[in-house]
């Protein structure tokens, strides 16, 4: 449960687009006065903190002559291209008023599922807070070719936490944290204090809020990074970024917002990566056996519980492992390609040839 982090700690903040820019778009300098300086509070007690932020797009908008956010993938990146360095210009300066230097990682969906390429940008995240910088984190908006997003920056947050192995992940919004129900219609709705990770009433968010009935799609968001989070063992606060004090207040234990509860043992590395950092390629179905011999024996999936395969991938692929039901039972990599994999399916191990994903190489989630 809280406590005060004991210095040296990691911990990495999380600030969306409306918590940093003006209603009509462009960086609201106050705001981002605000956080740096909570950063900085916390970086004077000895903690590392990486920033990871939103805004970019937000932030060109004035400067192209508009308020009106581009629905289109090249205007959204043009507007990115253009507000990427206004937004790192404001955070530059104000964390310059702190004596605290910069720097900026811009991380893409096919950096974070390249093994390599994600062992080198954790690499210069650590360096970065090393040398005392202050690492600024943002999707590389500009050269996304396939969507705009890895997903959302609340789940760019969680992988972030888990690359450089923080101790806390903080999530700012535009409420003081999570409610049981939706405070705009429910007068009497419950600001949850602390829940765990796997308590039920944050499905029942996350599916509410899907549904467009609980708030924005946000709410979702920030749930789903902070159970991708509690799998690396790291604790979530989700808070109000326009609270009093609202970092430095999560760092020293008090309680602020709404603190989810992770695992009492966080997977290794590679796991997470498998996990949460390596993008599906295609989905295998499995039968019932198969399902809880993996859920329940730790062991690795073969070739006699497969049923079904969905999409091309190659061997080595990162695929998703579902049941009957279609429910998400793990992630692994596959020692086969989809064909191979789709001809052996329901077939003895001898004659499978060994496993179709080995346990070593398979996470699993359910």
């Amino acid at each position: 449960m809280r406590s005060k982090l004991t210095p040296p700690a990691t911990v990495v903040v999380k600030v969306g687009s409306s918590s940093i820019t003006n209603a009509g778009g462009g960086v609201d300098a106050e705001s981002i006065g605000r956080i740096v300086q909570q950063v900085a509070t916390v970086r004077s007690r000895g903690h590392d903190v990486v920033l990871v932020t939103s805004g970019a797009v937000a932030a060109g908008l004035p400067a192209l002559g508009t308020q009106d956010r581009p629905t289109d993938i090249a205007g959204l990146q043009a507007a990115a291209a253009v507000g990427q360095g206004r937004l790192m210009e404001s955070y530059t300066r104000a964390f310059s008023h702190h004596g605290l230097v910069t720097g900026q990682v811009l991380l893409t969906k096919d950096v974070l599922g390249n093994r390599q390429q994600y062992i080198n940008a954790r690499q210069t995240l650590d360096r970065l807070s090393e040398l005392g910088a202050v690492p600024i984190v943002n999707e590389n908006d500009t050269v996304v070719v396939d969507e705009l997003r890895i997903g959302d920056n609340d789940r760019l947050a969680a992988i972030v936490s888990h690359m450089v192995g923080a101790e806390l992940l903080v999530i700012l919004t535009d409420t003081p944290g999570l409610y049981g129900s939706d405070p705009r219609i429910d007068p009497g709705a419950e600001l949850l204090a602390a829940v765990r990770h796997t308590d039920k009433v944050l499905d029942e968010i996350r599916t509410a809020a899907k549904a467009g009935r609980f708030g924005t799609g946000g709410v979702a968001t920030k749930i789903a990074a902070a159970q991708i989070a509690a799998w690396s063992g790291i604790p979530t606060i989700i808070a109000g970024a326009h609270d009093e004090g609202t970092v430095v207040r999560a760092v020293d234990g008090e309680t602020v917002g709404t603190w989810i509860e992770p695992r009492d043992h966080g997977l290794t590395a590679r796991k997470l990566w498998i996990a949460f950092g390596a993008p599906s390629e295609g989905r295998i179905t499995i039968d019932a056996g198969a399902t809880r011999a993996l859920s329940q024996g730790g062991g690795s999936l073969l070739s006699v519980g497969v049923l079904s395969v969905d999409g091309g991938f190659l061997d080595g692929a990162a695929v998703e492992i579902a049941d009957t039901d279609g429910a998400l039972v793990g992630k692994g990599i596959t020692m086969r390609d989809a064909v191979a994999i789709a001809e052996i399916a329901g077939k003895a191990t001898a004659a499978g040839g060994g496993p179709v994903v080995h346990r070593d190489d398979l996470v699993v989630l359910a």
